[in-house]
């Protein structure tokens, strides 16, 4: 197998796992609804998806079309990086069980989840999706998507983390009043 061809198996399963996320994500947003959970930036949820799916997109288009090579020395250092962000990830949706979702929903009375990684950061999920977002496209050299995408998540985050911090602060008032 070519390494081009071996790395479309890599995003093809990449792209399994993030079908996974999502058949976790929306049993945990009927769980979330219905313990009265209220989603906050919606908006910018279609550009989220939009973005991840452009990820996968891109590493494929730019290694085939661009014809990237596959260089040892970054290649695998890179997927080690890809598959220790799927490890954070997968950590992070097995902490917060079902208060995990790829929306930001607070469920009155839920509380905030302050073990496993959450121990020691604010948003692990995130620094998953940033170290991902690298290297991914770097395991076979596709360059111009890791900075694409690297620019457009750095814009995104930017609103979603202040969504979720705004989220999480009423969540963090509402567990102090009550």
């Amino acid at each position: 197998m070519s390494p081009a061809a071996a790395y479309t198996v890599l995003i093809g399963l990449v792209a399994l796992e993030r079908l996974a996320e999502l058949v976790v994500s929306q049993r945990n947003l009927r769980w979330s609804r219905q313990r009265g959970g209220v989603e906050t930036g919606a908006g910018h949820y279609p550009a989220m998806v939009a973005l991840h799916t452009g990820l996968l997109a891109g590493c494929l288009a730019e290694v085939w079309l661009a014809d990237r090579p596959f260089l040892p020395v970054l290649g695998w250092p890179m997927l080690a990086v890809v598959l220790a962000a799927q490890a954070l990830r997968w950590w992070c949706i097995v902490t917060l069980g079902p208060q995990w979702n790829t929306r930001v929903v607070v469920v009155p009375g839920a509380g905030r989840v302050s073990s496993g990684p959450y121990r020691y950061l604010a948003h692990p999920n995130y620094v998953a999706v940033v170290a991902e977002g690298i290297a991914l496209p770097l395991v076979h050299t596709a360059w111009l998507t890791a900075l694409v995408f690297s620019v457009l998540n750095a814009l995104l985050l930017r609103v979603r983390l202040r969504t979720e911090s705004g989220a999480l602060a009423r969540l963090d008032h509402a567990e102090s009043t009550a």
